[in-house]
């Protein structure tokens, strides 16, 4: 196959790399510092599961002179996929998937929009991970792994030839029965780590082993089970138990993207995913009131990381 990612931090630099260590045709979408760092330096990868670089690797800012892709993965913030989707257009064939790794709902249809729903696929991937400078990936926890399919769950070639690259690189790579209600599995665990561990500014070992801030993620937990419920997903009785558990399985230092964004002052996800919570229980009038309020609360700094609010 040949392999587009969009995007080279701590998701896409991570993948992408292992995908290209392990044999695969794999080019970079990017551009400024990065673009130039991987051209210049390659990509440097420092993991808990073994250190590796790439001396040379494909990276471009120009999606035409990239061309056809059999597969692109969107790892680019959430908030920034409307822009990249548009831009992907000059490396679609036919039979093109696109796999939205972002934290996240919405990216597949936002795709689908953009693209047309045969280019659109759904996907998650877990891994702590993060871009010390452009060029230089440290993955910090978590066993890296992959899981995507097509939106309406019918097996399809093209998800196996991928399943099977990443398997040859050494990523644990899954096709689902259902990609949705994995998907929703992905976001009740990312959400309520995301609001507790931005509101805090702390790593989830300070706030895990709180009461008070463990009770409010078990509180936030429920609500999105309660949403996803209201969008005919069920992710099972144990869930939040399970959930909590995965949260204390991480190094205590681990934060999510989302909050390293805003304890940096930069843009963040706070509206694919909190908002995307709020705007999800409205939609079928089941309360949120604990990422409402949240979402509220960073909702400022947001605003002002944007520069929309200049006060």
């Amino acid at each position: 196959m040949r392999v587009a990612v969009v995007g080279a931090g701590g998701v896409g630099g991570y993948f992408g790399a292992k995908l290209a260590h392990g044999g695969t045709d794999v080019v970079f979408l990017v551009r400024g510092a990065t673009l130039k760092a991987l051209r210049t330096h390659g990509l440097r990868v420092e993991s808990i599961k073994g250190d590796f670089a790439l001396d040379r690797v494909q990276a471009n800012d120009d999606p035409t002179a990239i061309g056809a892709v059999d597969a692109i993965l969107l790892t680019v913030k959430a908030w920034q996929i409307p822009d990249a989707v548009v831009s992907l257009k000059p490396m679609l064939k036919s039979d093109t998937a696109v796999i939205p790794l972002e934290n996240g709902m919405e990216a597949p249809q936002q795709v689908a929009q953009i693209l047309g729903s045969k280019h659109a696929l759904g996907g998650l991937c877990g891994i702590v991970s993060f871009a010390v400078e452009p060029g230089h990936i440290r993955h910090i926890g978590a066993d890296p792994f992959v899981m995507f399919g097509e939106l309406d769950n019918r097996p399809s070639e093209r998800g196996e030839k991928l399943r099977a690259a990443f398997e040859k690189a050494g990523v644990r790579a899954e096709i689902p029965p259902d990609i949705n209600r994995s998907m929703w599995s992905k976001f009740l665990f990312i959400a309520p780590m995301s609001a507790i561990g931005a509101v805090t500014r702390l790593p989830i070992g300070a706030w895990r082993s709180m009461p008070e801030t463990r009770e409010l993620v078990t509180r936030a937990l429920r609500e999105v089970l309660a949403v996803a419920a209201a969008h005919e997903i069920d992710l099972g009785d144990d869930a939040v138990e399970r959930t909590l558990d995965r949260y204390d399985s991480l190094p205590p230092e681990s934060t999510s993207s989302l909050q390293r964004d805003v304890m940096d002052g930069k843009p963040s996800e706070l509206d694919a995913q909190l908002g995307a919570v709020v705007r999800m229980g409205t939609e079928k009038t089941t309360p949120t009131p604990v990422f409402d309020t949240l979402y509220r609360a960073l909702l400022p700094q947001e605003r002002r990381a944007r520069g929309d609010l200049l006060v």
